[in-house]
């Protein structure tokens, strides 16, 4: 066999190896270097939550079938901006109106409809604290046409908010019209706040299921918290409003 022969198969052996491996040698500084060992595939994570996954991917799948498109035309964004962030001041001024130009009965309807509120809020953030959803900006899903704070998603403040009070009056005689009124207006809250890429759907259905729980334990509390709060706040009506109720420009 010839030298030429012999020095073939080494060559070949060099050729396949990795550079700065070659004959064991680093480039740079000519000590010898271990060859590189591959990396062992590690163990898929478990999330502890395997069991929610479907239901999540339902959600983002969702998300992202009434989320505003790359270029949305601007007169859906401001209507979606009006309802999802200005909408909600609504509330304290049908409360307000309420207790300001109604009887009695009116008067603690608003009560039991701020009750509502109040519990459904404190509900939602023990929810939050207990399991942060992240929002969809905050996983870089879709489309974010509202500034928010990257706090839980789930349950919506806002449609709680809306909702306990709807569910409340739909509770009370006199009030149902009313109540039904916010609550169907609530499903468009709901729309823009998805659409403005600040929710997921499934945080307007929380938020549904507290608001109606929150109202239903207001109506049943009632008759230990409605007369010590009736009385205190005709009471705080009477002494801000003493001089318009004189003037017969609010009611008594």
């Amino acid at each position: 066999m010839s030298r030429r022969t012999r020095l073939s198969v080494p060559d070949r052996r060099l050729a396949i190896l990795p550079a700065g491996a070659r004959a064991g040698h680093d480039d740079h500084s000519g000590r010898a270097r271990a060859p590189a060992r591959e990396a062992e595939p590690s163990a898929p994570r478990r999330s502890g939550r395997e069991n929610l996954e479907p239901m999540e991917a339902l959600n983002r799948t969702l998300f992202l079938w009434l989320n505003a498109p790359a270029h949305p035309q601007a007169w859906l964004v401001a209507l979606a901006t009006v309802l999802a962030q200005w909408l909600i001041w609504a509330i304290p001024a049908l409360l307000a109106i309420g207790w300001l130009r109604g009887d009695e009965r009116t008067r603690k309807a608003m009560l039991a409809a701020t009750a509502s509120a109040w519990l459904g809020l404190l509900a939602g953030q023990l929810i939050g604290l207990a399991w942060p959803h992240p929002r969809p900006f905050m996983i870089g899903l879709g489309h974010t046409l509202l500034a928010h704070a990257a706090d839980p998603s789930f349950p919506s403040d806002h449609l709680t908010l809306w909702w306990a009070v709807a569910c409340a009056l739909l509770l009370q005689a006199g009030q149902r019209r009313i109540g039904a009124a916010l609550a169907l207006s609530g499903l468009a809250i709901a729309w823009a706040r998805v659409y403005l890429g600040v929710h997921f759907p499934f945080d307007m259905l929380g938020a549904a299921g507290v608001a109606a729980s929150s109202a239903w334990l207001a109506q049943r509390a009632a008759p230990w918290y409605m007369g010590p709060a009736y009385r205190t706040a005709d009471a705080v009506h009477c002494v801000l409003f003493g001089r318009l109720i004189a003037r017969g420009w609010v009611r008594a």
